[in-house]
């Protein structure tokens, strides 16, 4: 039986329908914005939900109101039981999607389809093989491209997330639009986001105003165009006149849209976070395992939502080591 309508909604009046699963904390790359290059403390497996209870959390959600689950990582796919996950979650009345990094996704396009999963995120920095070298520590991009590929083949929806940084990849933004002419692909570029280990620093970041001023001016201001963006969108889209594909900017930095966020997030190990900044948790799994009804603790965590960013409510306190240091890297809150 559903829960009341306005359990996901916290103090703001904000409603949160939309979930982010982290499957796992370990990835088969080791990017530095998202892993210390120390890597993370490999704890022992019964520090994570089960399949069972992850599926029972999920399903505490839905019945609150929750309709979109996105599952992210670490990379979800290394799990050992992501198929069973998978499809266990695609038996929920949610949109179910995947955000990857693309490794393994020809292992699992069939799960994909079966569990009904039609839209899937890669992580693509760059288009340059040496570089993807650089930044994933790992020599994957031909096997990544060659997914990507599969995918659009299928008929799936590829999104491609890109974290963009001044000195590392943000020469390749204009590129990045350029493949969207020729290909159905979603461009997404997100800015570079401080968490704890990835050596954030705000000249770092390149803003989405700096972004379409460099599109401007390769393209013209008349050869793209913006879109509408969809309620409680994150990003804010765009299309070239001519293009099959689209391009979008997710700017939490430079333009946060706390305001109307829909969307909490689960770790690995049954935290729910309300915000990626907000290092304050909700033990899900402790009261689950405990016998307890996480349904209140849910709602009351929800409910003290920070209005920005976690608390980092000014440009001062979110440039602070100290304050976004505290918060866990970003491996293992999950994208």
């Amino acid at each position: 039986m559903s829960i009341a309508a306005d359990s996901l909604t916290d103090r703001f009046g904000r409603r949160h329908t939309y979930l982010r699963i982290s499957l796992t904390e370990r990835c088969n790359l080791r990017c530095f914005y998202c892993m210390p290059a120390e890597g993370i403390e490999l704890r022992p497996r019964q520090h994570f939900m089960r399949a069972a209870e992850l599926l029972t959390i999920a399903r505490t959600f839905t019945d609150m109101g929750v309709r979109k689950i996105r599952l992210t990582g670490g990379e979800p796919l290394v799990r050992s039981d992501a198929a069973e996950v998978i499809l266990g979650l695609g038996q929920l009345p949610v949109e179910l999607a995947i955000t990857t990094n693309g490794v393994l996704v020809d292992r699992f396009v069939d799960t994909f389809r079966n569990a009904g999963i039609r839209s899937v995120n890669i992580s693509v920095d760059t288009l340059q093989p040496d570089r993807m070298e650089r930044i994933t520590r790992r020599d994957h991009f031909h096997r990544i491209m060659a997914n990507i590929r599969l995918l659009l083949d299928e008929g799936f929806h590829v999104k491609v997330n890109m974290v963009v940084m001044r000195g590392v990849n943000d020469d390749e933004v204009t590129d990045m639009v350029e493949w969207t002419r020729s290909e159905p692909l979603h461009i997404r570029f997100i800015e570079f986001m401080p968490f704890n280990g990835n050596l954030w620093e705000e000249d770092k970041g390149v803003s989405m105003s700096e972004m379409l001023a460099r599109l401007t001016e390769r393209f013209g201001v008349d050869r793209y165009e913006r879109l509408i963006d969809r309620p409680n969108d994150t990003a804010r889209n765009y299309r070239l006149s001519d293009g099959r594909g689209t391009f979008a900017f997710i700017a939490p930095v430079s333009e946060p849209f706390c305001s109307t966020c829909d969307r909490i997030r689960l770790t690995a190990d049954g935290k729910l976070k309300n915000c990626l900044f907000d290092h304050g948790e909700a033990d899900l799994l402790g009261i689950l395992r405990s016998g307890g009804d996480i349904a209140p603790l849910i709602r009351q965590s929800i409910f003290a939502k920070h209005a920005v960013r976690g608390g980092l409510d000014t440009a001062e306190r979110f440039a602070d080591p100290v304050l976004h240091g505290r918060n866990r890297n970003m491996t293992t809150i999950g994208g």
